[in-house]
């Protein structure tokens, strides 16, 4: 980015307060940012299976978008797209070398991005973000851009927070018979997750419990003085590994089971007994509405400081998990159905009438930050490429964007209301497609790619179209950076 266009945004950006003013004083933004935890395990999007009464509550005090889909995943694309309001997919470059994993677009900030943080900040906002997930605190993300206070909550995953006596740890105890147990990348992460909570003894110790009292304490801290402010939650749970406390666990898994504690179960099913995917099913839902417990803590915080009335609050996932269906556990690049993709996206704005409203059409990650500077008054940088939803939810209409694309390393879904196209996008083998008629199968249980060449056809190009007029926002960045 020019610095002349970084001046520009410092200049309009500084006019916020007195625009924000004008319709009644400052907003806070209180952004809940949640990972693997879809509308298909809300109750509030009608999965009443899953327990999630403080989630509920917020989104029916709030509109909520029943058709939201990233533009890329998973973790880092995802947060990419939210962070910046800007088109992610498709993107030439992959992870860093020191990264665990090489997908594309899991690099570092782009220097001439300009975030929703950064522009509140300009604004005289006091930003904070409170965040667990441990790879945008990687060396060189820099996703702390903006931010006056940042809070990293360590030892989700395979964090390396700590080292020890590994003879303590049994990996036999959490993995499946069918799961190498010593080999493998993900063992590894199980074994350095195992080591990193082996201390825990209450449910305070846990990471979502530790995210959320560390976002409380920073409201007390700095709502009674350093407003207007924009606080950043991350939560990585429900994200593996499944490890809910024992109560939560026990909400949902009623019958004896004495097998391994499955935290990241297998990713197919063929292999484990109904007995063990009910169980794996039990952890996932158990860490759901453990999460959610902690939520509602938080926004009895929110209540009891008197911040209601002033406050924007957002809750926000980057995708969901499959749970079964097809028999499969997990998320994945090819697994690009509503399961996995279709986020949940709810907005509370304390001073407009925005309750109970169902927004229907395509919205995607990309939109949330010119949304959020819409309702706060702070006009968006031109950079960012999504578009503001306040006119949606004013109006009560539906949004008229005819598909929705999200893009996951080497492969894309195309969604229309009458398909669901999964391929890869990306030259090479080997060659992957599904398609899915939304009308006589919801639920994308069925593919019905070989019966519908014609339609796989007309997606193909359509996808191929996308990523060719797609280099024009994102081949920039990169030619930037290597200048």
């Amino acid at each position: 980015m020019s610095k002349l266009s970084r001046r520009e945004l410092l200049q309009s950006a500084a006019s916020a307060p007195a625009l924000a003013q004008a319709a009644g004083g400052p907003l806070n933004l209180i952004h809940i940012g949640v990972d693997t935890w879809g509308t298909h395990h809300l109750g509030a999007y009608g999965h009443e299976f899953y327990k999630t009464p403080h989630a509920d509550s917020l989104i029916a005090k709030s509109a909520r978008f029943l058709d939201a889909y990233p533009q890329a995943l998973p973790t880092i694309p995802a947060r990419r797209a939210i962070y910046t309001g800007r088109q992610v997919f498709p993107s030439l470059l992959v992870a860093q070398p020191d990264d665990q994993v090489r997908i594309r677009g899991w690099h570092q900030m782009y220097v001439e991005d300009v975030t929703l943080s950064e522009t509140l900040q300009a604004a005289g906002y006091t930003t904070a973000i409170v965040s667990d997930l441990y790879h945008q605190f990687k060396p060189g993300k820099n996703f702390t851009r903006g931010f006056d206070s940042w809070q990293w909550i360590r030892g989700q995953e395979a964090d390396r927070l700590r080292t020890g006596n590994r003879a303590k740890i049994d990996l036999a105890a959490h993995m499946h018979r069918s799961q190498p147990s010593q080999k493998t990348k993900k063992a590894a992460g199980v074994f350095q997750y195992l080591l990193n909570r082996q201390d825990w003894k209450t449910e305070d110790d846990w990471l979502a419990a530790q995210v959320f009292d560390t976002a409380e304490r920073w409201l007390k801290e700095n709502a009674g003085e350093n407003r207007p402010f924009y606080l950043h939650i991350e939560s990585f749970s429900p994200h593996e590994f499944w490890d809910p406390p024992e109560s939560f666990y026990r909400m949902y898994m009623k019958k004896d089971y004495n097998g391994p504690r499955l935290i990241h179960p297998p990713p197919i099913t063929k292999n484990m007994t109904a007995l063990e995917v009910e169980h794996a099913v039990a952890m996932y839902a158990g860490l759901v509405s453990f999460t959610d417990a902690r939520i509602g803590r938080l926004l009895q915080a929110v209540e009891r400081l008197g911040l209601m009335d002033d406050t924007v609050i957002v809750f926000m996932a980057d995708h969901g998990t499959m749970m079964g269906e097809q028999g499969q556990l997990h998320k994945g690049e090819t697994r690009l159905r509503a399961q996995c993709t279709n986020v949940p996206l709810a907005i509370r704005h304390p001073r407009e009438n925005w309750a109970g409203r169902k927004i229907g059409g395509y919205v995607s990650h990309v939109d949330l930050a010119p949304t959020m500077l819409d309702v706060l008054g702070v006009k968006a940088p031109a950079r960012m490429t999504g578009e503001s939803l306040r006119p949606l939810i004013a109006g009560n209409a539906a949004s008229t964007r005819g598909e929705a694309i999200t893009g996951w390393g080497e492969h894309a879904s195309i969604r229309t209301p009458e398909w669901n196209y999964i391929g890869r996008w990306s030259p090479g083998k080997p060659a992957f497609e599904e398609l899915y008629d939304l009308k006589a199968d919801p639920l994308e249980l069925s593919n019905a790619a070989a019966a519908n060449p014609a339609v796989c056809e007309r997606f193909r190009k359509r996808l191929a179209t996308y990523v060719e007029e797609g280099w024009a926002v994102t081949k920039g960045n990169f030619h930037a950076m290597l200048s």
